[in-house]
């Protein structure tokens, strides 16, 4: 199941992140430096979706793709963090909040999954709203500018990505209360 269309769709958001940070560096206006990382991150994002539904309409599942699904995600929005601190349009607490509770998260789960108890910590909704939130509030940020000559879309990412990062430290605190009770039954 390495070669399935669902996981080549996985494949390519890790292959966006360089270039989607090499547009930054291109020899071109910021207003269309901003909007080609824009429409690059709103695609490959969008495969998030279309990787998974894919899957399950061809029945390509795999546990390849699930692996690979959430990590293609976490390199994705950390990559974007990264080049949006850079520039300026996000807060470094705000990325650190972020990116530490992905390497948090998925170190819970591996661990959780070798102890034979990944189902207390599976996906949730919260988790679900949390990523949502995110990939609405990076494509505001990469864009920095005014959207149909209405909505400032720097001011609405700001807002964006601190809700995301409230709701990552909401669902990092409901992931580890799920966990607590593996957790204090296998420490000693």
């Amino acid at each position: 199941m390495f070669w399935t269309i669902p996981t080549l769709m996985t494949w390519t958001r890790i292959v966006a992140i360089p270039l989607i940070v090499g547009v930054f560096y291109a020899p071109l206006e910021p207003a269309t430096r901003n909007l080609i990382a824009t429409v690059m991150f709103v695609v490959f994002a969008a495969t998030d979706w279309l990787d998974g539904y894919l899957a399950r309409k061809l029945n390509q599942t795999s546990s390849f793709g699930a692996f690979l699904d959430p990590v293609a995600d976490k390199f994705l929005v950390c990559a974007s963090l990264l080049v949006l601190v850079h520039l300026q349009r996000a807060d470094v607490f705000v990325a650190l909040i972020i990116i530490g509770r992905e390497i948090a998260i998925s170190a819970l789960r591996e661990w959780m999954a070798q102890i034979g108890a990944s189902k207390s910590v599976a996906v949730h909704m919260i988790g679900k709203v949390k990523t949502t939130v995110q990939m609405l509030a990076i494509p505001f940020l990469l864009y920095d500018g005014r959207l149909f000559g209405l909505i400032d879309t720097g001011v609405w990412g700001a807002w964006l990505i601190w809700a995301s990062a409230v709701l990552t430290v909401w669902s990092m605190v409901y992931y580890l209360q799920k966990a607590l009770p593996e957790i204090r039954a296998r420490v000693k």
